[in-house]
């Protein structure tokens, strides 16, 4: 049977990756995909990089500049999209449909703004869009959702899904260091780019997450009402305080199906978040990944690797290309859907707003130390219904006659949390900024 006939656009880390396993592993792979899969075109505006692409595989596939060139060839089955962004990679995927090719991504940003437009596309035109590789480089968990579990209704997921930030609170709680010397250690080590905004600040983590929620809730992509928070502000001292308390912050994304009394739909969010040392979660170190999945009849499940990388993340990206390959002459009608639930069965569940999310909280606070201000701080609490777990109190690097208070909540609504903070920071005793990062047992 005739060799599949890739087009690869992007000759980065990835694609290059996605070049050397093809070409290592091509035996295996077509024993499994039941006939061959060749890159037959190559798209790479960096001119040195093509070059030296075209030393390893010689003269026989071209290398063009213009993207637009691979995707109307008439000749390629499969385009590999590995760019990156939003523009031009939109428009070149939607072109590549249009002319009734599948597409294999990694651009987790790409899908998680315009998924339902190019889902849609792909649906009228009877073509794949398979994005293995857009979330958790090489760890299996679109496939995981989408296929393995499909006997189960999911009722949450969290994952460590930023090999970066996961290298950085790592390193501070290893080391006891502060977040700015990390980072430079992370960029140095080639962990964090130059510019880390989209790490650091949790946008990266929540473009997988919103994937991750679409497939797990049959609902369509919503980016914009993710609740979105980083780890710049988090300090080594918080991170201190809840090692004491058997805690560990990890950046998680967390996406969980609310019913019963009160607000009703899913929780899409990405923070900071206290875990019990003793999850299996909370002992991922290092720049690796892990995806933790709660479904009623499998129960929890953990799905831990390399979230980044040339070949982990080709490794998604081959494995794609198989189940393209196999499905290149299927019908249509009986394909996987791209996020697990047929069109006409995908859910309106709305996403929560952060305010009526309940999770539970640890507090910091540095308060004069003189009598009654403990007393205060809890009546505060009881008067918003929200209850304590446990309480420390240290003395405060700061300076005499100030201390940290840090209080542990069970669960509440976030916006009577809100509600209570406020009102704790007006009173004169408190005398820096709150510190809040939110609590989750996954229990």
């Amino acid at each position: 049977m005739k060799a599949i006939q890739v087009g690869l656009i992007g000759l980065g880390t990835v694609g290059a990756g996605t070049f050397h396993v093809l070409q290592r592993n091509q035996a295996e792979i077509r024993g499994r995909a039941g006939r061959g899969i060749e890159i037959a075109m190559v798209a790479a505006r960096n001119a040195e990089r093509a070059k030296a692409y075209q030393a390893q595989v010689g003269d026989g596939v071209p290398c063009v500049a213009d993207a637009q060139e691979l995707v109307d060839n008439p000749a390629i089955d499969i385009v590999v999209e590995l760019i990156g962004g939003v523009e031009p990679a939109r428009t070149l995927v939607l072109r590549a449909i249009a002319n009734g090719k599948h597409v294999v991504t990694a651009n987790k940003a790409l899908l998680a703004l315009h998924g339902t437009e190019i889902f849609e596309a792909a649906r009228e035109k009877g073509v794949v869009v398979a994005f293995e590789a857009a979330v958790a480089g090489g760890i299996p968990i679109i496939k995981a959702l989408r296929e393995g579990l499909t006997a189960n209704r999911i009722e949450w997921i969290a994952g460590i899904i930023n090999g970066t930030t996961n290298f950085i609170l790592s390193e501070m709680r290893g080391k006891g260091l502060d977040f700015a010397t990390v980072l430079k250690e992370a960029q140095r080590l080639g962990y964090a780019e130059s510019d880390p905004t989209f790490d650091i600040e949790g946008v990266d983590a929540a473009h997988k997450l919103t994937i991750m929620s679409a497939i797990a809730f049959g609902v369509p992509v919503q980016f914009d009402k993710a609740h979105v928070e980083g780890i710049s502000s988090l300090q080594a001292t918080d991170i201190k305080y809840a090692e004491q308390l058997g805690y560990r912050i990890k950046l998680l994304g967390i996406t969980r199906r609310r019913q019963g009394s009160g607000s009703q739909g899913i929780e899409l969010r990405v923070h900071p978040t206290l875990i019990p040392a003793t999850r299996l979660i909370a002992n991922v170190e290092g720049a690796m990944n892990a995806v933790v999945v709660q479904a009623d009849a499998v129960g929890t499940t953990l799905y831990y690797g390399k979230g980044a990388g040339a070949e982990p993340t080709a490794s998604a990206v081959v494995a794609d290309l198989v189940d393209v390959t196999r499905l290149h002459t299927a019908d249509p009608d009986h394909r996987v859907p791209h996020l697990a639930f047929q069109p006409d069965a995908m859910s309106d569940t709305p996403i929560l707003p952060m305010a009526e999310v309940h999770t539970a909280f640890y507090l910091r606070l540095v308060v004069a130390d003189q009598p009654g201000v403990l007393s205060r701080i809890t009546t505060i609490l009881a008067e918003h219904d929200i209850s304590i777990d446990a309480v420390l109190q240290r003395e405060s690097g700061e300076g005499e006659r100030q201390t940290d208070l840090i209080i542990l909540t069970h669960d509440t609504v976030e916006g009577r949390m809100n509600e209570a903070l406020a009102r704790m920071q007006g009173l004169p005793t408190v005398l820096a900024p709150i510190v809040r990062i939110r609590k989750e047992e996954l229990a």
